[in-house]
This record gives structure tokens, sequence and C-alpha cells, in this order.
């Protein structure tokens, strides 16, 4: 990757490369309602940029963005980035009262929110007393009108920050998560060019929305780094959502998650292969499990690429590569990117098969938790992202997923891991998902527990649990099989598709 100059604005490169290579009539987007070309983009984030000076908004204060996917979420991520204003991404499925808490978090001076949304902001306003403005997307329209279309974009730097996200909240309350501005294009440096391949001409479809990092990487960073177009959806991605996207706009990159994709594989109404054009697939979110991986090729001729990132890394790290791809690995680390695992001491593990929890040194790692400063100094340690992921690194250098650090179970005094426990589950052909956490038997030992997901016209019964605990006992090492076995219509899962165990523990 070449060296990113110290005067630097992400927005400026991102619309400014494609002007300066003759795409300011080539699409950018197209949502519901359109499409905007790179042209009128840039036009869009000139207005924003002077409404968010109208509105006497100034450099490094944070506005909110509570949008539904489409046209204006870029422009108006963009315009506050080109003002060197810091806009903060919100999770579009939030309640009132963690829009409160965010609100308040990041001081936002400005709310710019989806009609849609309205109703679960009304509560809030008047708890923030400084938030100043509330603009509705309806309103969005006419604001921008009466705005100049031409700006002067900040004298930002590469390190100055440039945009929050909050973490997803698999393990508690969000944190919200500071990126610089060299963080975005690196992003598309380090995996979307060298590992997707992306290339000008094709039509990227994120089932992940923008305010998450995955959708913000798939959904507009990777296609304007290279000039292709993205393809945005507002509504939920149900797997009859995504089929209408695949089959309608012939996206040829699609990235998604695998609880999606286990949906989308369970449905009747997936899509013939030649109604297709996607030549390849990304899954991230979660680890993979094997078997959906092998059948998503199986229908669809086409890999399934699984990688890890997070919040705080901004996007992917470690994954797996075209014709590269192990199912049940999360591949190899992106050039870029060290990796190391380290056991409950500190010390490096060294042992091929060994667990230990992953670290990442990279140039996209976010500098700090906003207002967390103990959670910062944990987490953000010199190089080192410790990533509370723990993993096995095989002899090959393929890197296998075994839980989040704070879920693993201790059974029988050996670690069991409960990702291995739901992988083994979701093989049995009436379950369609499973999570796994521990729960004390009457000896007040740990043991694990199952919730089980089942598959469309399937019944759960006293017959089923045996059946599904004799599958895992097939399959895995005897302490392992859970003890209690409960059915249920859904399990708790953040907005991007993560399970929250946490909220399963007793």
């Amino acid at each position: 990757m070449s060296e990113i100059p110290r005067d630097y604005n992400a927005a400026v490169d991102l619309i400014g490369r494609n002007l300066a290579a003759g795409r300011g009539g080539k699409t950018a987007f197209i949502d519901d309602q359109g499409s905007i070309t790179y042209a009128q983009l840039a036009e869009r984030v000139d207005r924003v940029v002077n409404l968010l000076s109208e509105l006497q908004i100034y450099r490094e204060r944070r506005v909110a963005i509570a949008m539904l996917d489409g046209c204006d979420w870029p422009a108006l991520f963009l315009g506050a980035i080109k003002a060197g204003i810091v806009p903060v991404a919100l999770n579009t499925l939030l309640t009132p009262s963690d829009y409160e808490y965010q609100l308040k978090d990041c001081d936002a001076r400005a709310l710019f929110v989806s009609d849609a949304l309205l109703k679960s902001f009304e509560p809030v306003f008047k708890k923030c007393p400084n938030l100043k403005h509330i603009i509705s997307h309806s309103q969005l329209k006419d604001l921008l009108e009466k705005q100049n279309a031409k700006a002067e974009a900040a004298p930002t730097t590469r390190d100055d920050i440039c945009f929050w996200l909050y973490s997803s909240g698999s393990t508690g309350a969000p944190k919200g998560t500071v990126h610089l501005h060299s963080h975005l294009i690196a992003t598309a440096e380090l995996y979307a060019k060298p590992v997707l391949g992306i290339r000008e001409s094709d039509v990227a479809f994120s089932a992940a929305k923008l305010f998450f990092a995955y959708g913000l990487g798939n959904a507009l960073t990777f296609p304007m780094a290279v000039g292709a177009t993205a393809l945005l959806m507002g509504e939920r991605p149900t797997p009859d959502a995504v089929f209408k996207r695949l089959v309608e706009k012939k996206p040829t990159i699609f990235y998604g998650v695998p609880t999606l994709y286990a949906a989308m594989l369970a449905s009747p109404n997936f899509p013939e292969k030649s109604k297709l054009k996607v030549r390849i697939a990304t899954s991230a979110g979660e680890a993979l499990p094997p078997n959906i991986g092998q059948r998503w090729v199986e229908k669809t001729g086409t890999e399934v690429l699984d990688g890890i990132g997070s919040t705080e890394m901004l996007h992917i790290f470690l994954s797996n590569k075209p014709g590269e791809v192990r199912y049940g690995t999360t591949g190899k680390p992106l050039p870029g990117y060290q990796l190391r695992l380290v056991d409950d001491t500190g010390k490096v593990i060294k042992t091929p098969g060994e667990l230990g929890e992953l670290q990442i040194s990279g140039p996209t790692s976010a500098i700090m938790y906003w207002n967390q400063r103990e959670k910062t100094k944990n987490t953000f340690q010199g190089p080192w992202t410790k990533s509370g992921d723990k993993y096995t690194v095989d002899t090959d250098g393929y890197y296998t997923y075994g839980g989040r650090a704070d879920d693993m179970l201790k059974v029988s005094g050996i670690y069991v891991s409960p990702v291995e426990v739901e992988a083994a589950l979701i093989t049995h052909e009436a379950v369609l998902e499973a999570a796994v956490v521990g729960a004390e038997d009457e000896n007040k030992l740990i043991k694990p527990k199952a919730y089980v997901v089942l598959k469309p016209g399937q019944s759960g019964n006293d017959s089923l649990k045996t059946a599904l605990q004799q599958h895992v006992k097939s399959k895995l090492a005897p302490h392992k099989y859970p003890r209690w076995i409960e059915f249920r219509n859904d399990l708790p899962k953040t907005a991007t598709g993560k399970i929250q165990r946490f909220k399963l523990r007793g």
C-alpha cells in the first residue's frame, strides 16, 4: 500500500479519484428510489458541507446519521468528512434508551434521521440539550437544494479524527469507536483490491448495512475506491428481499453474514444459478459453518470467502482467499496486518493448534473508545489490538475460530468452544440456527446448554432433543454435547447478525 500523504481528506480522495478518472457520469449508488452518479454525488456532498456550515456546526464536532441505507447516506457521511466534521453512524434498529445514550455520549449537534425512525427518537430529544438540529430525510431534500453546489474541503490530515462507529454490542453496551481519515482507503487497498479483486465494472451488494463497519467498507469505501457501483437496500435483509436484488439488479459481489446465508439456503425461493451474476461472495460477523459454505457453492457455483474484521479494525484483516478456501477456517492474515495468539498469561503462543486470544497489528486500528479510558487501555495496547476472539492456527497458517474469549466454557476442566458445538448442531437436517452457552447443573458445574431454532416444518420434542444430543456426540468429544436443549423461534442478535450469547445466559 502506498503511503497516504500527511495532508489528506478521505471524502476528497474517494470522490476526487472518480472525477479525475472521468467517471462523473457513471452510476455510484442505486437505491429503491433511483440512482446517483459520481458527479451528482460530488455535488450533493458539497451541498451537505454548505448545509453544515449554515447550521453552524464546526470542525471536529459530531453529527449523527440514523438513516436507512440509500443514496443520501453516503452524501451525508462524506459531506461531514469533507467539512472536517465527524459523522457518527447509528444503528437503525435500536431502542430510544440506546439512542439517548449514544447521542449524549457522542455529544451530537445534529441528527439526520429517516422519517420511519423518527418515532424511536421522539422520546429522546428533550433529554439531549446539545442536539441543536433534527433533520428528517423528507426535510433534507429541500434544505440541500437551497445550498451552493460547490464547497471547499477542510484542511484535514490523515491522522485527524474522521468518523465514529458504535461497536455492535455482542458482549454488552456499545462503545464509540474512533477512526481516522487514513483508515477508509487502507481497508480498500489491503482487502477489497487484493482479495476481492474489486474493479470498476463490479456491482456490489451488501446485506450488512452502512452503519456497520463491514457494510461501510462493502458498500461505500470499496466501490468508491475503484469506481464501481453499489446497490443499497433500505429494508431488512430477509432472504426474499435479498433474492429480489440478486435476480433483478445482478450484483457481481455479494456480502452477507452466516445467519443470512443459512436462512437463504433454507428458503424454497433460492434463485436458480442461471439467474445470478455473483462472481464472489463474502461472510463475516461470525464464523461461517463449513456446511453452509459448501452448500452455497453447490447452489451458486461461487465461493464464500469467510473472514473476520471488527469495528475496532474497521474491516477484514484475516480471510480466506479465492481458490484457497478452507471451509471451517477464517483463512490467513492479509498482507499489511500482523496477527498473534496470546495465552491467559499474556505469553505469545508458538504451538500449532493451541487456543489463544487473537491480537492484531495493522494500519486501520481505531485510536480509542470515546469516554471509555479503561476499556481503551485494555483493548489498544501499543501496536496491538485485542480482538476478544479465541483462535487456533494450523501448520499451514490457517486460523480457526474458537469463540469469544468471554463465551468460552470450561467443562470437566477442559475449555469448550460454543462455536464448535453450534457448528455440530447445525449439521443436523432439522436445525436452522443454534447458540450454546454455559449453564450450571445440579452440582453447580458448568455444562453446555443449546438454544435451537428449527427449520420451517420441523417441530421440537423430546425425541428430537435426544437425537440432537446423539448427533453432537457422534461428531465431538463426549463432554462437549449439550446437556440441555431449548427450542426457540429466534435467537437474540445484533443488527449485524451476531448472536448475543450473553442474553441467553441465566
